[in-house]
């Protein structure tokens, strides 16, 4: 088992901080919305809800959304599935404080996009995007794991390295943060010097 300082990552302002591989800092740094770049890079794209629930949030998620602590907040964890294959793992937190009326669609997405939603509602403020490096021994990996099932066999190797991003997002009185986890199969879609308009 990994030591436990390896629990968290480091959230860096520049992407830079992270060293990725070049065709990784590409879609690390995509502007607007990732899902409509995923779209547009793929035949067949679908949204796989994993679980949306209440649940005790991370302990690198907790400060960033206005908690002194981790604690109970709404999480929704998806794929986010290019045909067929998982290229992004995606975990959404929202303070329990939060309302139906910060988030009036939270609740009800399913399996439908929930960076459509954000990037089309104008009330909705975007925050700075962070980078890290996610390393073995973070929870997300095991999250990751446990939503992609068998299909986690064909990931890299487990002492490998995944790079995200992930930005705070404000609505009224209302925070969410968005981590966004880039998988190997990401880098197998249409050259990234495609211009996304």
């Amino acid at each position: 088992m990994r030591t436990a300082s390896l629990r968290q990552a480091r959230w860096l302002a520049h992407p830079d901080g992270v060293r990725a591989p070049a065709a990784v800092h590409d879609w690390l740094t995509t502007p607007g919305s990732l899902t409509a770049r995923l779209v547009a890079h793929s035949r067949q794209f679908r949204v796989q809800k994993v679980r949306q629930a209440s649940a005790v949030c991370l302990a690198d998620e907790a400060q960033t959304i206005g908690l002194a602590r981790p604690q109970r907040v709404w999480e929704r964890e998806v794929v986010l599935r290019c045909d067929g294959r998982p290229a992004v793992y995606g975990h959404t937190v929202v303070p329990l404080s939060a309302t139906a009326h910060d988030w009036p669609l939270f609740s009800a997405l399913g399996e439908r996009s929930l960076g459509t939603t954000l990037f089309y509602d104008p009330l909705v403020r975007r925050g700075q995007l962070a980078f890290a490096r996610i390393r073995p021994g973070h929870p997300l990996l095991a999250r990751i794991r446990a939503a992609l099932g068998a299909e986690a066999d064909a990931l890299a190797d487990p002492d490998a390295t995944y790079y995200a991003r992930r930005c705070v997002y404000r609505r009224r009185q209302g925070l969410l943060l968005v981590t966004e986890v880039f998988l190997p199969a990401v880098l197998d879609l249409a050259p990234a010097a495609i211009n996304m308009k």
